[in-house]
């Protein structure tokens, strides 16, 4: 059986509190409180009928009890002590019987005065104003059926209410975000809905705007420590010494993540924080006098409107990147516009989905249909970027080059040697090609090296000259080009460039038989393939996606 000395609050219903007050109210009931404590903070959250002598182990939390005194002991119930001595008191049994109903989390009981009692006993009325227990005389012409009833209508009127006052809150929300000054209006008007105070803080932790009846400094300093528990790892401000910053180490290999909110009660005051988004760090903090049913919703909905109206388009990042693209559409050179990148050196990533389990019945991944838009957010996302082209062959990511990709599960990737924008085009042909290799050897990440050749000695105008001339017959046939570059670039191999190509490796042997007949050179010989090999890095990476057949 359940301790009643457990510190742990029992768990009441997930049913809207009405107020012991209004079923008071009721005239119909004709309900008399006598004894216990009283005022609008007393709620109940059902009602439940029950004649056991110890009504513990049946109990929820926030119930009002109703019983008819039939496992009252007689002795106990007419006030007189045990035959003989045996026995508890009346003082003695009403009290255990009223603690346990207290332990059980028993918002109130009320005691019918039929048909076994016409009275209620006095040392039942004591026992409930010694444990602060709300006492009702329920009168003889009232059931608790009706009782029962009529905590159900004030139950479904307090959910009519509270839908209806979040309803207007979401209208009266959406309809500040749309003004010209959205942040301020969202913030007064949540402050308003929730009788209390909003504040949004920045990433860095500073208190950007706030609207309503600002709190003392206590709840100021609360609240911002709860904005700290929330923000995302690496936005946060700096903590104190010592201090355990969410995300950081708990253990051996293991990391506690920030929560997307957090709540406190200080001196009276509801507080609670949410995170606006996993990434900007931007967090809204809501302080209330009470907190009624429906705020959380309401905050939630404040709190969404936010992060969109404080997201990477309006933020400074955001502009930043959307001013680097329409200069760049205007005619600026990338050299230009790399500062308002933030970043000087960068790298490009080209990425392919990994190919489903067999039987999985879903397209192979190395078709040419575009690859799905929430995927690739994500992972730009993962490798820190926003910067994301969704392309027909690949997703292609530009990257911060002191942000070192790691592996992602699900993915192969391709990455470049950190490159200046003037070099953008040439990391971009060799994410190309290292993620060709990944895919033919199944690495999940291949890196292109840094490595300078012979191929460098040779001026850049003559080399590609050379270039052009020596692959003209089959220049006008993209999948040609591709095939000869991915087979020499694997040695030879079939079965790995049909795999990295996603083609049979029939034809593969169809396309190079056709190469060596269009070029009238032996494959065969080194120096040979050496030869073309040099052409094919002299004539970009070969970008169109390779047709399936011929």
């Amino acid at each position: 059986m359940p301790d009643p000395s457990s510190p742990a609050a029992p768990a009441v219903p997930p049913t809207p509190p009405v107020p012991l007050s209004a079923l008071l109210a009721r005239e119909d009931l004709a309900l008399r409180q006598i004894a216990g404590p009283a005022g609008p903070d007393i709620v109940i959250h059902w009602a439940h009928t029950s004649e056991m002598a110890d009504p513990y182990p049946y109990l929820l939390g926030g119930e009002l009890l109703l019983t008819a005194g039939v496992q009252i002991p007689e002795a106990a119930g007419t006030g007189a002590g045990a035959p003989g001595g045996a026995g508890p008191g009346p003082e003695k049994y009403f009290d255990d019987y009223v603690s346990r109903i207290v332990a059980a989390g028993g918002a109130a009981l009320g005691f019918g005065l039929a048909p076994v009692h016409d009275t209620v006993p006095p040392a039942l009325v004591a026992a409930c104003d010694r444990h602060g227990l709300p006492l009702l005389e329920v009168p003889p012409q009232t059931t608790f059926s009706g009782v029962a009833r009529a905590v159900w209508q004030l139950m479904a009127q307090a959910r009519l209410a509270e839908l209806r006052r979040v309803t207007e809150a979401q209208q009266s929300l959406a309809a500040a975000a749309a003004r010209p000054d959205p942040v301020p209006s969202v913030l007064r008007q949540l402050a308003q809905r929730v009788a209390g105070w909003a504040v949004l803080y920045g990433p860095d932790g500073t208190h950007l705007a706030a609207a309503g009846r600002g709190p003392d400094s206590e709840v100021r300093e609360t609240m911002a420590e709860l904005a700290r528990v929330v923000r995302p790892v690496g936005t946060a401000a700096a903590p104190p010494a010592g201090a355990l910053q969410p995300g950081a180490p708990a253990g051996p290999g293991r990391t506690r993540p920030a929560p997307s909110s957090a709540a406190e009660t200080v001196a009276g005051t509801h507080l609670a924080a949410y995170a606006l988004d996993p990434v900007q760090g931007f967090v809204l903090g809501v302080a209330s006098p009470r907190r009624d049913p429906g705020d959380h919703t309401i905050a939630s909905v404040a709190a969404v409107l936010l992060s969109l109206l404080t997201g990477e388009h309006h933020s400074g990042a955001g502009a930043a990147r959307s001013s680097a693209l329409v200069r760049l559409l205007l005619g600026a050179a990338p050299e230009a516009v790399a500062p308002l990148l933030g970043d000087d050196r960068w790298i490009v990533v080209h990425a392919r989905p990994d190919a489903p389990a067999p039987g999985a019945g879903q397209p192979h991944p190395g078709g040419t249909g575009p690859h799905d838009a929430m995927a690739a957010a994500a992972l730009g996302a993962a490798l820190g970027s926003a910067l994301v082209d969704l392309g027909e062959g690949a997703v292609r990511v530009l990257v911060p080059a002191d942000r070192e990709p790691a592996p992602l599960s699900g993915w192969t990737l391709g990455v470049s040697a950190p490159a200046l924008p003037g070099d953008w085009p040439a990391a971009d042909a060799q994410a190309a090609r290292a993620l060709t290799r990944a895919r033919a050897t199944r690495a999940p990440l291949v890196r292109h090296g840094e490595r300078t050749g012979l191929a460098d000695l040779v001026p850049a105008e003559q080399a590609e000259l050379h270039a052009r001339t020596l692959l003209a017959p089959i220049a006008g046939t993209p999948a040609l080009v591709e095939t000869l570059r991915t087979w020499l670039s694997l040695h030879g191999s079939w079965d790995r460039t049909a795999v990295a190509l996603s083609v049979h490796r029939n034809t593969v042997r169809q396309r190079i038989a056709r190469c060596t007949a269009l070029l009238d050179a032996d494959l065969d010989d080194p120096d040979v393939r050496m030869e073309l090999w040099f052409a094919l890095q002299r004539t970009g990476p070969g970008r169109a996606a390779p047709a399936r057949a011929e």
